[in-house]
């Protein structure tokens, strides 16, 4: 289908992934708005949507939300879904490489992005470029262990069970870029999310040999570590 192994596993999961999202849409809203406090007239940016989830929490808590992802097959799903949230507009895009003005958002957020983004620091300058001076940014991803070993570890597995994974960085690693981007860090908070083997494998799509590989790397009862953190871009 393709030599893009993040366009090749999401194209082949979106409706697997679409379905647990909505089914997990109460709980992230409410996670959402805990987390962040917004006054209702923000403009909000989603890089890296997938089926829209972070869209759809952030909609009913802004003026408006433009969400782009690269998988044509993800926007399918998230447009499908999104007919209670009208203020959300879905693009085709590249994180990395965003197609937008500079200092347009007051909102800028990306949520389980980052680890299958080749190189971080370039979606992290995209946020920061995008991100107005006093605005925002949401950073939702899961957080690798600051022992090098354990997210060797860790990394080798997640990447045995989906290609598309580049590297899950760890909380050290995250606050560097947000500190090369001159990115202020408001709060964080770090959540353990439990994960069955299986089910976990049938969401990669992992199957075959692939599948066995995975299951010899996997821990024997794996929680992953889930980091949120909101960070202000400085006003000039």
């Amino acid at each position: 289908m393709t030599d893009d192994p993040v366009r090749e596993r999401f194209a082949r999961t979106a409706t697997r992934l679409a379905e647990l999202e909505e089914r997990r849409r109460e709980e992230l809203a409410a996670s959402v708005r805990s987390f962040v406090a917004l006054g209702g007239d923000e403009r909000a940016l989603d890089a890296g949507t997938g089926t829209g989830s972070l869209a759809f929490a952030l909609s009913p808590l802004v003026r408006e939300v433009v969400a782009i992802d690269p998988v044509p097959e993800l926007l399918a799903e998230a447009r499908a879904r999104a007919g209670a949230f009208p203020n959300v507009r879905f693009a085709e895009g590249d994180a990395t490489r965003l197609e937008l003005e500079p200092v347009s958002f007051d909102l800028v957020a990306c949520r389980h992005t980052l680890h299958h983004v080749g190189r971080p620091e370039l979606l992290i300058a995209e946020l920061a470029r995008v991100a107005r001076p006093g605005g925002h940014v949401l950073v939702i991803d899961q957080i690798a262990s600051a022992d090098p070993l354990a997210a060797l570890e860790l990394n080798r597995f997640e990447r045995a069970r989906d290609a598309s994974t580049a590297r899950i960085l760890s909380d050290a690693d995250l606050r560097g870029l947000f500190d090369s981007n001159s990115l202020v860090l408001e709060s964080s908070r770090f959540e353990e999310e439990p994960r069955e083997l299986e089910p976990y494998l049938d969401l990669a799509g992992c199957a075959g040999q692939a599948r066995e590989h995975a299951r010899a790397l996997a821990p024997p009862s794996y929680a992953a570590t889930i980091g949120w953190y909101l960070l202000r871009r400085p006003a000039l």
